[in-house]
């Protein structure tokens, strides 16, 4: 079965102002949500906004990513099947 990019969900999503990375919660064809890290958003100077992997986490991303990890914790467990 090939992706079909119109079952693929953002259900939420946080973003670094400062490096710009983003981290979401999707879900696929409501199946299971996953927590993904990254890409990275940037704006251009002519005001466009591209996005580029994340690559590696600098202290910057690390630290952002602290504290906002209970909330994406509590978003993400809140969305969980019960088992």
């Amino acid at each position: 079965m090939p992706f079909d990019p119109e079952k693929d969900e953002i259900v939420k999503q946080w973003r670094c102002e400062d490096t710009g990375l983003l981290v979401s919660i999707n879900r696929y064809n409501q199946g299971e949500p996953k927590v993904q890290i990254g890409p990275r958003a940037f704006t251009k100077k002519d005001g466009a906004e591209v996005q580029r992997k994340a690559g590696r986490l600098t202290i910057e991303d690390i630290l952002w990513l602290y504290d906002v990890i209970d909330e994406i914790k509590e978003e993400l467990s809140g969305l969980a099947r019960p088992e």
